[in-house]
């Protein structure tokens, strides 16, 4: 169980996929003028990173090396598209502002270099924390990204509907922290905040996971 956990704790905080490993940031930046956008894409990439990768690690034993890329694209794909045709069907709003972001998770670097580096040569018990902890990483970052700049930018946080909070009526937000200089400031300021953490974390004693490869290695 602690090796569960210390695994974990590495996609969550320590190798976060936003903060520290720099991948899957075009769709980061795409969608994140919005919480409810931002909420489900973190839960659709959650899902489809904790389950391709488990089905990789299952079945990596059977793959012949030089086909695992193809594999682990038409394993992705194939939980991609459980994930678009179920938002189409129950949260077609949430669907159209999303677009073209949900099918591209099949080529999205977290989860095709999460595979390569980590599904492939790992039991599925590990692969299933490092897809929960990675997942989540991603999804906290993005979700507290869009918080601030839908919040600065439009003085209101609205989901499915419903407005959660406000700024006062005479509240003008600065528009740019809704396009993509103000996304890429934003997102800096959450970087330096992650990196001190992990300065602090560092500073701990961290004891090797037995029988695990941590390597961050594979596409980017």
């Amino acid at each position: 169980m602690s090796e569960w956990i210390a695994v974990f704790k590495r996609g969550l905080l320590i190798d976060n996929p936003l903060t520290v490993l720099m991948i899957g940031l075009c769709a980061t930046l795409a969608v994140s003028t919005k919480v409810e956008g931002a909420l489900f894409m973190g839960l659709a990439v959650i899902f489809v990173m904790t389950a391709s990768s488990v089905l990789i690690s299952t079945m990596r034993r059977f793959v012949p090396e030089l086909v695992r890329i193809p594999v682990f694209i038409v394993v992705i794909a194939s939980f991609v598209t459980i994930v678009d045709l179920t938002m189409h069907a129950f949260l077609p709003d949430i669907y159209t502002f999303l677009g073209v972001w949900i099918p591209l998770i099949v080529v999205n670097c977290l989860i095709l270099g999460r595979a390569e580096a980590f599904a492939y040569h790992n039991p599925p018990r590990l692969v299933s924390a490092d897809g929960l902890g990675m997942g989540l990483g991603f999804a906290v970052v993005i979700v507290v990204l869009a918080f601030i700049r839908e919040f600065v930018g439009s003085g209101e946080i609205v989901f499915m509907g419903t407005r959660l909070i406000a700024m006062p009526s005479w509240y003008r937000g600065p528009g740019v922290v809704m396009l993509f200089p103000g996304a890429f400031l934003v997102f800096g300021f959450l970087v330096a905040a992650m990196t001190a953490l992990n300065r602090r974390l560092a500073a701990r004693k961290v004891e090797p996971i037995p029988g695990c490869t941590l390597d961050e290695g594979g596409p980017s």
